[in-house]
Formats: structure tokens, C-alpha cells, sequence
């Protein structure tokens, strides 16, 4: 992967090798894994590897720079010790509704940071979170969490570089939907219960 004068190794995954999916537009996943990168950015946290569009051999699709993780290492193995970090990860998931938060999707790199990878299913329009993380339901959000949200809360106004990148990968209705989870997220104070009329939790969990 290119950009400017950086060059690092990176995954490539081609909008037309996407598998369909029943509840999400064809060839959209690439796209979310951009827009999630983009919103991580703007927050700070969590640890995203920087993602962006670009053409390449299949075509148009996510190009995702690769991050060196240390084995066997995941959220079961790390939510102990990582406790704030994984906060942080809840909040993320619950704003841009990720859809398939598995174990090992939440990896330790050999930089010692903790690192959120695979974010194609997020952002439907519908309620659909479906996570691992559910260690913080009902408990207060982290000042330093709230006040993230709060600021990408200002950002997601129509004249702001953010919100027009963002238009440009989701739909208005998606776009629509990740304000008003920011507001009620915000509102609330309180990390989100999982729903009762969804699979809370995705399989296999790891």
C-alpha cells in the first residue's frame, strides 16, 4: 500500500469478491470498513489500521494496512487487563452498529496496543449490534468516552470535512441513523442492553 511517500503492507479486499449479504446493499462492505476507520480517527480510539479506497488488481476495494498482532491473543484473552480500552471498544461498536463483533476481531499487536479489525457490517440503518462486549451494560460512559462522542456529535453537521467523507460511503438513511445512536448514546449516559429482538451475541464468538 501507497499513499504519499508511506508504503506498508496491507490488506486488499475487492468490493466485487464480497459475499451477498440479505440485510446489506451488494458491494457496500468496502465502503463501511472506510467509514468506520474514518469515525475511530475522528474519536481517537479505538486502535483502527488506517483504511482507505483504492483500485487494485479486482477492482475498486478496501485497502487496509497491515498490522503485526501477537498469537492466540484476543478480546477472551484481553478484556481483563484492557478494561478501558475495551469500554472504548463498546461505545465504537454501539455508535456505528457493528453487526459482527467476534473475539478475534479485537487483537494485540506487537506494539502493545489493542487493535479493532473487520468492520464491513456496520452502520445498517437498523438496530443490528451484535457483540462480545457486553461486560459494561448499564454502567456509566467514561467522561473521556462521552466527551468523544460529543465532539463527533459537532462534526457530523453537513459542512464538516467528516460528515461529507462519510456521505460519500453511506447512505442518508445510514447517515441519518448514526447521529440519532450518537444522541441517544449521549443522552442516556449508560452503555446500550443488548436487544431482545436480535442475536446479541455473533457465531462463533472467537
Amino acid at each position: 500500500m501507497r499513499d504519499g511517500g508511506r508504503e506498508a503492507l496491507a490488506v486488499y479486499k475487492p468490493s466485487r469478491g464480497e459475499r451477498p449479504l440479505w440485510d446489506f446493499p451488494d458491494g457496500t462492505l468496502a465502503l463501511r470498513e472506510v467509514a468506520a476507520y474514518l469515525v475511530s480517527n475522528a474519536l481517537g480510539w479505538p486502535n483502527v489500521p488506517f483504511t482507505l479506497l483504492r483500485d487494485g488488481p479486482q477492482g475498486l476495494g478496501m485497502v487496509q494496512e497491515y498490522i503485526e498482532m501477537v498469537d492466540h491473543q484476543h478480546f477472551f484473552t484481553l478484556r481483563d487487563k484492557h478494561r478501558e480500552e475495551m469500554k472504548r471498544i463498546a461505545a465504537f461498536d454501539a455508535i456505528i452498529n457493528n453487526t459482527d463483533r467476534k473475539g478475534g476481531h479485537i487483537l494485540l499487536g506487537i506494539d502493545s496496543k489493542i487493535w479493532c479489525i473487520d468492520h464491513g457490517v456496520t452502520f445498517h440503518e437498523q438496530p443490528k449490534l451484535r457483540t462480545v462486549v457486553w461486560d459494561f451494560v448499564d454502567q456509566s460512559i467514561p467522561r473521556d468516552v462521552q466527551s468523544g462522542l460529543e465532539t463527533l456529535r459537532e462534526q457530523l453537521k453537513r459542512s464538516d470535512p467528516l460528515c461529507e467523507a462519510l456521505s460519500r460511503l453511506l447512505s442518508p438513511r445510514e447517515m441519518r441513523a448514526l447521529r440519532t445512536r450518537i444522541d441517544e448514546l449521549i443522552s442516556s449516559g449508560v452503555f446500550p442492553k443488548p436487544p431482545e429482538d436480535w442475536p446479541p451475541v455473533p457465531w462463533p464468538p472467537v
